[in-house]
């Protein structure tokens, strides 16, 4: 059997399209406001119009009755349809456009009528109110239908109620008046409802093309989507509208820049303070892959504008691929060395072995502790003055790798660090990172020499850094303390301009800081200082021997 395809059945409801669903229902809104408009209108001007008919028949009723001549008339004459009552009355009605006039004595007889017929006769409703004096106003059934009435009391020269004047107003009048404001007023809701429709219309067009002509359920598909993604993804994400203040921050974000929800609707430079990370953000650094330091990670940032005049910033996390870096640069270096070693120590055996062949002894003997020797004053050097095993162990590997260079490493007469540092490995980063520029800037200049300074004061680290380099010009030493600031071309597989940063802002974690000047004799020369940096000191230890007097360390292939 051949599969058909099932009918689609027709679905009844509201439209799926935003444009759709918003144009209805502001269209219904309008006719619905139009409605109650009209409807609140003709309440009241229903009950308006009777009112001012009522107060129209009572305003000509006290018009007839102050005439002295119809009470003196009611008085000396009998109610006759030729009367002098009746004449006054019905040219009363006539100017007026009443529909009746009716003049009666306290009995309630008629003096006056429409109906001649009628004069003469009681009255089909009760006087009494008028006859007492007071005035009536009132819609009521009387033998000429209903009519909107006023009475008023007659009285004579004297003031005595001798009689009482009704005025009538047709209904029927009154209703025809409401009834031919009705189309006038439909046709202005008509025109407020087209105006509210063509406005509905342009509204719904604009809406149209701000979602993409989509469907409320896609809009929700998609606002769930985003959130799946911004929250799930390994990348920070900043959103910021066209004031420049913070209207989105995904979770990366808030664990890269160290800020939370609480930054949502201010400035970069209110949630992060100024610095070029802030600057980055805000788009017055301009570029792609932007290095940023923000405390201890590095960050590559790109900023791309948005229609509206915002912006969306991404963030990744460079910290531990520049480490693996900088470990790369330490390796290679060191492996360097060790092969530079190597080749030396090919030779010391070849000119042993020389020695030896040659039987003599006693100089194979002192060739032998003149090596041994130097390999252990280069340690001993460094260990008497920097007790800290890190910071020794990186110097006495700097020193073998200056070395290669063509380079001499000095350790400074006044180094004096204890083993007593808070923080260990911080100060082997900002003791690798400046005697790496220090190599980099000698590198290539006669007599290359970089000169180390490690001394502590109290509970504060201070360390001295300088080289006979070309130094650094006073125009740039506080550039160089930027994020990717760097006048080298960087490696294959990392970014300059990260060393020098790093230095600083771990001194500033320390409460210290970072600066840089000239050397004596030319060269740079750099100062960190760390307060904060070595515990207190402990009781005295027992002296073990007088220290040694050396004032520089060499690598031992320049020992000899």
């Amino acid at each position: 059997m051949t599969p058909t395809t099932p009918a689609r059945r027709l679905r009844l409801g509201l439209p799926r399209r935003v444009f759709s669903q918003v144009l209805l229902m502001q269209v219904a809104i309008a006719a619905g406001v139009a409605v109650l408009a009209t409807g609140l209108f003709l309440a009241p001007l229903g009950e308006q119009l009777d009112d001012q008919a009522m107060r129209r028949a009572l305003a000509i009723a006290q018009t007839t009755a102050q005439q002295p001549q119809i009470a003196e008339d009611l008085r000396a004459t009998k109610p006759t349809p030729d009367g002098p009552v009746q004449r006054e009355a019905e040219r009363i009605r006539r100017a007026t456009g009443a529909e009746y006039v009716v003049v009666l004595d306290r009995r309630g007889v008629r003096w006056s009528h429409t109906d001649p017929e009628r004069i003469g006769g009681l009255v089909s409703t009760d006087p009494g109110e008028a006859l007492a004096g007071r005035e009536v106003m009132e819609i009521d059934e009387g033998t000429l239908g209903r009519s909107a009435r006023g009475k008023v009391p007659l009285r004579d020269a004297d003031g005595e109620v001798i009689g009482a004047v009704s005025v009538g107003i047709a209904y029927d009048s009154v209703r025809a008046r409401l009834i031919h404001a009705i189309p006038g007023l439909f046709a202005y809701a008509g025109g407020a409802l087209a105006v509210g429709a063509l406005a509905a219309w342009l509204i719904s067009r604009r809406v149209q093309r701000q979602t993409r002509d989509l469907a409320f359920s896609d809009i929700a598909a998609l606002l769930a989507e985003r959130e799946a993604m911004l929250h799930g993804i390994r990348e920070g994400v900043v959103a910021l509208d066209r004031h420049g203040r913070v209207r989105l921050l995904n979770d990366e974000a808030q664990r890269l820049l160290g800020i939370g929800e609480e930054a949502v609707g201010s400035s970069p430079d209110e949630a992060l303070g100024a610095g070029r990370t802030a600057d980055v953000l805000a788009g017055r650094v301009t570029g792609t892959d932007l290095l940023t330091v923000r405390g201890q990670r590095v960050l590559v940032a790109n900023r791309m504008p948005t229609d509206d005049g915002g912006a969306v910033a991404t963030l990744r996390d460079r910290t531990e691929l520049d480490q693996l870096g900088r470990e790369l640069d330490s390796t290679r270096g060191l492996i360097d060395a060790l092969r530079a070693q190597d080749h030396e120590h090919a030779n010391r055996m070849h000119t042993l072995l020389g020695l030896l062949e040659l039987e003599m002894y006693e100089d194979a003997v002192e060739f032998v502790g003149e090596v041994v020797g130097d390999h252990r004053a280069t340690s001993e050097q460094v260990t008497e003055r920097i007790r800290e095993p890190l910071l020794a162990a990186l110097l006495v590997g700097k020193a073998t790798v200056a070395a290669e260079r063509g380079a001499v490493l000095r350790l400074s007469d006044r180094s004096r660090l204890p083993d007593r540092l808070v923080d260990p490995r911080g100060l082997v980063t900002v003791v690798g990172n400046l005697v790496d520029n220090a190599l980099d800037a000698v590198a290539g200049t006669p007599d290359a020499r970089v000169e180390v300074e490690l001394r502590a004061e109290g509970r504060t680290a201070v360390l001295v850094v300088r080289d006979t380099g070309p130094g650094v010009p006073p125009g740039q030493r506080e550039l160089i303390f930027t994020e990717g600031w760097s006048t080298k071309e960087p490696p294959g597989h990392r970014e300059r301009g990260i060393g020098l940063p790093l230095v600083r802002r771990l001194a500033h974690r320390h409460g210290g800081d970072a600066r840089v000047g000239e050397a004596p004799g030319g060269g740079a020369e750099f100062t960190v200082i760390l307060p904060e940096a070595l515990t207190e000191p402990g009781p005295p230890a027992a002296p073990t021997g007088a220290p040694a007097e050396a004032s520089e360390f060499k690598a031992p292939e320049e020992a000899r």
